[in-house]
C-alpha cells in the first residue's frame, strides 16, 4: 500500500499489507494515481499516493530508514443510496515508515519495520479508532545484480502484521524474483506476481496479477440497515498489462491497466461485519506513476 467502489474481504485484506510492505522495502520515492470507474454508473474511485523514504547509513553496512506515505482516496458516489454518502467522499491513509536493516551474514540481510497508521475520513479530531499499527520482519537474499550468476535472483522471506486485517498474529511473506535470460524475468509472490519482458535497456512490458485495497474508520458513521456503520473497506483482485520506461536504473515511469477479477467495496460495523455492499461489479483498472527505487 495498499479502490473505486469496492469491497475489502478480510481474507484479501491479509494480503494488502504485503504489497505495501514490498514497496516500502524497495521504493525511496513514489507518486501515483489510480482510477477505477464503476460499471454502468457515474460512481468512480480515485486514489492519489505519495511516498518518501530516507535511508541513513550506519556502521557495518547497516541502515536506518525513516519516511512516510500518504494516500487520499476519493469516492465519487453519484448513484442513489438509502443513506447520506457525504461522509464517505474522502478517505485519508497516512503511514509513518520506520525501518532498520543490516547484513546478517554474507548471504542474508535482515530488516525490520514499523508502520503506525492513521486511516480515517478525518472530518473530526483524531480518535483511537483512527490509529492502526503495521509492521514486519524480513530476510533478504539479493543476488539480482550478481554478474557471476547466469540467472540472478532475489528472495524475500518474512512475517508481517497488519492491524486492519482483524487477524491477531503475524502472517508469512514470500517474494521470489528470477531472471530467465537477458530479456525475460518473473516475480512470484503475493499480492503481486508478474512476467516481464525487457524490450531494451529503457522499455519493459509485463503481464501481472495483483491485489489492492484499504480499510479506514468513519468518523461520522451512518445508520444503514438498522446498524451503525463504523468502517469502510475495499479489495480488488486485478490482472492486466503493464509498461515501464526507465529514465535510469532507479527512476521509472510506469503504467498498469487491466480488469478486476474481484472488486468489493463494503461498509462495516465496529466488529468489521459486512453491513452494506457499495459495489461488487468488475471494472476497468488504471494505475500510473513515477518511482525512485533502490
Amino acid at each position: 500500500m495498499i479502490k473505486p467502489k469496492i469491497k475489502f474481504s478480510i481474507g484479501c485484506g491479509l494480503l494488502l499489507l504485503f504489497q505495501s510492505s514490498f514497496a516500502q522495502l524497495t521504493d525511496l520515492a513514489r507518486l501515483e494515481y489510480s482510477f477505477i470507474p464503476k460499471s454502468n454508473s457515474e460512481d468512480q474511485y480515485t486514489r492519489l499516493r505519495a511516498l518518501l523514504n530516507y535511508p541513513v547509513e550506519l556502521k557495518n553496512d547497516a541502515y536506518f530508514i525513516v519516511g512516510g506515505e500518504y494516500n487520499r482516496v476519493l469516492l465519487n458516489l453519484e448513484d442513489n443510496y438509502p443513506f447520506d454518502t457525504s461522509g464517505l467522499n474522502k478517505i485519508h491513509v497516512i503511514d509513518l515508515n520506520l525501518g532498520y536493516t543490516f547484513k546478517w551474514n554474507e548471504k542474508w540481510r535482515f530488516g525490520v519495520k514499523f508502520n503506525p497508521r492513521i486511516a480515517s475520513t478525518l472530518t473530526k479530531p483524531l480518535a483511537s479508532d483512527d490509529f492502526f499499527m503495521n509492521g514486519g520482519i524480513y530476510f533478504v537474499n539479493d543476488k539480482s545484480d550478481d554478474e557471476n550468476l547466469k540467472r540472478p535472483y532475489r528472495l524475500i522471506l518474512g512475517l508481517t502484521y497488519n492491524a486492519t486485517t482483524g487477524i491477531p498474529f503475524p502472517l508469512p511473506f514470500i517474494s521470489y524474483y528470477r531472471e530467465i535470460n537477458e530479456t525475460w524475468s518473473f516475480n512470484a509472490g503475493v499480492p503481486k506476481s508478474n512476467i516481464k519482458y525487457a524490450i531494451n535497456d529503457k522499455n519493459n512490458i509485463q503481464s501481472f496479477v495483483g491485489l489492492d485495497g484499504y480499510l479506514a474508520h468513519l468518523q461520522e458513521p451512518s445508520i444503514v440497515n438498522g446498524e451503525n456503520i463504523d468502517q469502510i473497506s475495499l479489495s480488488v483482485l486485478v490482472g492486466g498489462l503493464g509498461y515501464e520506461y526507465l529514465f535510469t536504473k532507479h527512476l521509472v515511469w510506469y503504467l498498469y491497466t487491466g480488469y478486476t477479477f474481484r472488486l468489493n467495496n463494503v461498509l462495516r460495523n465496529e466488529n468489521r461485519d459486512e453491513v452494506f455492499k457499495l459495489d461488487d461489479v468488475n471494472a476497468f483498472y488504471l494505475r500510473t506513476g513515477l518511482k525512485f527505487k533502490i
